[in-house]
């Protein structure tokens, strides 16, 4: 069994409480938007990290990370990059590749809306977006999802709030 921490959006900032709630996970993945290649140093010191780099981040930070990542952890097969659109309505430039074999879970960032969904047109593919952790963007609260994986089965997901997207921890 893995736990997974999954966080986007940051922005240039990362709420210190982030560590207490991925103290006990095996894994960290950030699905863009870092903000700031110190986000990338944090994270990556504090427990075995995936990471795609989102439209704002720099050239620093797209030479650390990469744009789309594919995986197979604990049974499942995962896709994870950082404008994916949203179920019906996914990116143009990822559509070609969901339809030529939709991944088990489909992660992103971007909107900064937490939604997790199920897709039927697309093998009941689980959509994840955990929402946004930073204090930039339309959001009003900062998200961070949670689960374990284990043999292809998600569970015990949680959504856990940060507070205000202005609210400085």
């Amino acid at each position: 069994m893995k736990t997974i921490g999954l966080i986007s959006d940051t922005h240039g900032y990362l709420d210190e409480r982030t560590f207490n709630h991925f103290a006990n996970c095996d894994e960290v993945w950030h699905a863009g938007d870092l903000g700031s290649i110190k986000i990338v140093e944090q994270l990556e010191s504090f427990k075995p990290t995936r990471i795609v780099f989102g439209n704002i981040d720099n050239a620093e930070i797209r030479a650390r990370t990469q744009e789309n990542l594919h995986f197979e952890i604990e049974g499942f097969q995962v896709w994870m990059t950082h404008i994916g659109g949203a179920p019906p309505r996914y990116n143009p430039q990822v559509m070609p590749g969901l339809r030529a074999g939709a991944p088990d879970l489909f992660i992103c960032g971007h909107s900064h809306i937490l939604r997790v969904i199920r897709d039927p047109a697309l093998n009941n593919m689980l959509y994840i977006n955990p929402g946004a952790a930073g204090r930039e963007g339309f959001h009003k609260f900062r998200t961070l999802l949670r689960f374990n994986l284990h043999e292809g089965i998600i569970s015990q997901m949680e959504v856990i709030e940060l507070g205000k997207r202005g609210a400085i921890s």
